[in-house]
């Protein structure tokens, strides 16, 4: 394809500096006037046909940016909670109990009793019954039925509608505000402090001889062979001669896929290598010391406050508005129709009977009894007794106790992480480029024996 675009341009060169308009040549080719004269009739002019435009191709290099993933190494510290043990003391306040005795003076009461003699009338009743003859009326009830004519009036109402006019009343609702002053209580806190004893574990550093495992970070440089990249390179074109447009056309050569690899990268890594040393190392041991600090606590008190809100209240004015509705009202007419009815009455006959019944009747009589009943009296005697009771005292102890306190301590360790940057990479890539043949100025009169060859 670059072949093809310098040998036009050399060709236009030449025929610029020759100065024979006619003797116009192409893409190397020999002067027109050589071509027999038969071939221009048909032909016509060849300066008045229009230039010829041709595809080509240019290779643009364009910058594109590539990820490039590497591993690196970073400290983490990891904050690790361990339990310390620690000694306090504490006072233990016991119970004890001692026995004391008290005297008492109880009353023991004692219920006696004592023979009573006295007379008790007592009533005895005995029932009797006696025969009474009574004469009884009993009625027999009959029911009977007779034929009654009585005309009935039936009433045929019917509803009808009148307008009335009628003033009504509308509420119409308003919403004010008045001010209301009303007491708020606040919280206020005041921070006091008091003196607080606590135990202290006060350091006592040592030094001893220890194999510690170390080593250190060496950077070590390799090399990463580059991507393949597949680029499209086109073999040179060719020219042919088209009838249709009584020129010569250019071909391009057929385009193909070449596989190239890139250049290899160099990247550096780091490399651990451990070693062994002896260091000298501070241990630390506690020792606990009592300390006094100021402990604050907050106190809370309520205060009262008066503060004005704003109350809603609803006020009420009528407004009177004249409406027409319909109001129903019944006619009633009345319809005379006779009928006949059964009416029941009763006719009532009495009948005597003679009946004997028993009549209960009472009599009393009195019976004197003598009866001896126990009469209770309470006496009451005083005893003195001993008892004992337990009485308790406190006695305070010191009790020595470990506890457990939670220290947080740091421990560094190395995480390996992966980070994705992009690297900048020039990469060639082929674009179609559209370019057109000038025309000769000198071939603005062409000869007649001018023809485009064959």
């Amino acid at each position: 394809m670059r072949h093809a675009v310098w040998i036009i341009a050399v060709a236009g060169l030449v025929s610029h500096f020759t100065g024979d308009s006619t003797e116009a040549s192409y893409a190397g080719a020999g002067s027109y006037n050589c071509c027999p004269t038969q071939a221009c009739a048909p032909s016509g002019d060849y300066v008045a046909a229009q230039s010829c435009c041709t595809t080509c191709y240019k290779t643009v290099v364009e910058t594109v940016m590539e990820p490039r993933t590497y591993t690196c190494t970073r400290t983490v510290y990891d904050q690790i909670c361990e339990q310390v043990p620690i000694t306090c003391t504490r006072t233990v306040h016991d119970t004890h109990y001692r026995d004391e005795c008290y005297m008492v003076r109880t009353p023991c009461y004692q219920t006696c009793y004592r023979d009573v003699c006295c007379t008790v009338r007592k009533p005895v009743y005995n029932t009797c019954y006696r025969d009474v003859c009574c004469k009884v009326r009993k009625p027999c009830y009959q029911t009977c039925y007779r034929d009654v004519c009585c005309t009935v009036r039936k009433p045929c109402y019917n509803t009808c509608y009148r307008d009335v006019c009628c003033t009504v009343r509308k509420p119409c609702y308003n919403t004010c505000y008045r001010d209301v002053c009303c007491t708020v209580w606040k919280t206020e806190t005041e921070t006091c402090y008091k003196n607080v004893c606590y135990t202290v574990c006060k350091p006592v550093v040592e030094q001893k001889q220890v194999q510690v495992c170390s080593g250190e970070w060496k950077t070590e440089t390799y090399q990463v062979p580059g991507p393949t990249v597949q680029r499209c390179v086109c073999d040179p074109g060719t020219y042919e001669w088209d009838p249709c447009r009584c020129c010569c056309v250019y071909k391009p050569g057929c385009c193909r896929i070449v596989c190239e690899q890139c250049p290899p990268v160099t990247c550096c890594r780091k490399v651990w290598c451990p070693k062994v040393e002896c260091r000298t190392v501070c241990c630390t041991r506690y020792e606990q010391e009592v300390r006094q600090c100021q402990v604050p606590y907050t106190v809370c008190r309520r205060v009262p406050c008066t503060v004005t809100k704003k109350v809603p209240y609803t006020t009420c004015t009528w407004t009177c508005e004249t409406i027409t509705k319909k109001v129903p009202y019944t006619t009633c007419t009345w319809t005379c129709e006779t009928i006949t009815k059964k009416v029941p009455y009763t006719t009532c006959t009495w009948t005597e009977e003679c009946i004997t019944k028993k009549v209960p009747y009472t009599t009393c009589t009195w019976t004197c009894e003598t009866i001896t009943k126990k009469v209770p009296y309470t006496t009451c005697t005083y005893k003195t007794e001993c008892r004992t009771r337990k009485v308790p005292y406190t006695t305070c102890r010191q009790v020595c106790e470990t506890r457990m306190v939670t220290k947080t301590r740091c421990v560094p360790r190395q995480v390996c992480e992966t980070k994705t940057v992009c690297v900048p990479r020039k990469v060639c890539r082929t674009i179609p480029v559209q370019t057109c043949c000038p025309v000769d100025p000198g071939c603005a009169a062409p000869a007649p024996s001018c023809a485009v060859p064959q």
